[in-house]
């Protein structure tokens, strides 16, 4: 074999091996677009329950001061207030379980935090 073919296989090897490594690279990437993606899914998901819980201790608390400005007693014991109470419930076992995907890929558990 001459030098001139020696030198064409080491281009086409070269070539198939750069052509190789970029296919995998593009295959790389992809998953990884596809994984942010979802994250940033989730991510969105959690943020708009927390708005929901926000809105709910907002109403819960319009409830709780309407209630109490007309003398009842207790106003945990009203149907409507223990209705928002077990909704705020649902959304954050439902932010835990959302939070709690990250947790178990690795990444850091948020807190949900109240003020």
């Amino acid at each position: 074999m001459g030098l001139w073919d020696r030198i064409k296989k080491d281009i086409k090897k070269g070539i198939n091996e750069g052509v190789s490594a970029v296919k995998q690279g593009a295959t790389v990437a992809v998953e990884k677009a596809e994984e942010l993606a979802e994250e940033g899914k989730r991510r969105y998901r959690i943020f708009e329950l927390k708005q929901k819980v926000q809105s709910n201790f907002t109403e819960l608390g319009g409830k709780v001061y309407d209630l109490s400005s007309k003398g009842a007693k207790n106003p945990l014991i009203d149907t409507k207030v223990k209705s928002t109470i077990s909704g705020i419930k649902k959304l954050e076992n439902q932010i835990s379980k959302l939070e709690g995907i990250s947790t178990k890929k690795g990444a850091v558990k948020s807190r949900t935090k109240r003020k």
